[in-house]
């Protein structure tokens, strides 16, 4: 374990590590905090509920890369990214009092995000091999998109992971190409981020415990991640549909399966 004051040789581990989660991460509209939730656990130390501002820290800085290369490719203005920002916003402020005040374990914390991120993710894999007859009649309405961007900006703001590893998976599920979906996970990851973090950086005025975010760790794994996420979505256009389709079931299932392991030990 490093340590979570991160200085030199750790602050390089954290910039390679938020480079190479963001470069798989980006094409798939996932910003990465979901997966660099264990290297803060397990290899930084980083206390909890301190990782979730942390993680929201991360989205901040390394969001900019990714969003960047969708804007330059028009893939930014649609009416998803609005409904989700719209619906993540409120949600991710909730998240955030809620995770201060209620939830502040971190075997639960795993434990929840193993329960939404592992059937999701083979739901996902399971729908891309053996793809079910679209229904016209069963395409998520707005109003659904607004109510389900508000429950994930809920869940997002609790555990500083976007919202983008569960909405991502929910939408292209349901038939929306990654290609869409991907750029707007990411608005919306980012925006709600910024308002998570300075909804942490309030309370830890008024809280006890490790609230603040780890700033040193939190800035190398972002600019790790900016760089990283500018090439992912340079990556994104010259990638088949369904091998983004796959690698998105596969990293949510992947890593809930993760949680789970570590919640047991």
């Amino acid at each position: 374990m490093i340590g979570a004051d991160v200085s030199g040789a750790a602050g390089l581990y954290g910039l390679t590590i938020g480079m190479m989660i963001a470069v798989v991460t980006a094409p798939v509209g996932v910003s990465g905090a979901v997966f660099l939730l264990p290297a803060q656990l397990s290899l930084f130390g980083v206390p909890s509920p301190a990782v979730t501002p942390t993680n929201l820290l991360f989205n901040v800085v390394a969001g900019p890369g990714a969003l960047l290369r969708y804007r330059r490719a028009g893939l930014l203005n649609s009416p998803l990214t609005r409904r989700l920002v719209i619906g993540t916003l409120p949600g991710v402020v909730i998240g955030a009092v809620v995770r201060v005040f209620a939830v502040p374990g971190p075997t639960a914390f795993r434990l929840l995000v193993a329960g939404l991120l592992m059937p999701l993710g083979l739901w996902l894999i399971a729908r891309t091999l053996r793809p079910a007859p679209l229904d016209p009649a069963a395409e998520i309405s707005p109003r659904t998109i607004t109510g389900l961007a508000l429950a994930v900006g809920f869940v997002g703001g609790i555990y500083g992971i976007g919202g983008g590893s569960i909405i991502g998976p929910l939408l292209v599920g349901r038939g929306m190409p990654v290609s869409q979906v991907a750029p707007a996970a990411l608005a919306s990851t980012f925006t709600t981020s910024v308002a998570g973090a300075a909804a942490f950086a309030l309370l830890s005025l008024t809280g006890s415990g490790d609230v603040a975010p780890h700033w040193h760790l939190g800035l190398a794994c972002g600019l790790g991640g900016l760089i990283g996420g500018y090439f992912g979505a340079y990556l994104q256009p010259r990638l088949p549909e369904t091998a983004l389709r796959l690698l998105l079931g596969a990293l949510a299932a992947a890593f809930g399966a993760l949680y789970a392991v570590q919640s047991l030990r």
